[in-house]
């Protein structure tokens, strides 16, 4: 179920090349997950690294996380 949720928030993932050539990875769903990596495969590593330790701290700290794709990991907080 987590790693299916990782998948899917990861499709959600926008990707921006910025002026200075390097790239902006963001995650819609998830606010505060944004990353800024020199190539887009540096990028979407960073993002999804970010992304699954974000998870972790929501539900260490028992925070709500966005339900993707009907995919609810609040009922195991």
């Amino acid at each position: 179920m987590l790693i299916k949720y990782i998948k899917l928030a990861m499709g959600q993932a926008t990707y921006r090349r910025m002026e200075d050539e390097t790239f902006v990875g963001e995650i819609p769903d998830c606010p505060g997950i944004s990353v800024k990596s020199a190539d887009l495969s540096t990028c979407q590593d960073e993002l999804q690294d970010n992304l699954e330790k974000w998870i972790i701290l929501k539900i260490s700290k028992k925070e709500p996380l966005p339900v993707i794709n009907s995919i609810n990991l609040n009922i195991y907080i």
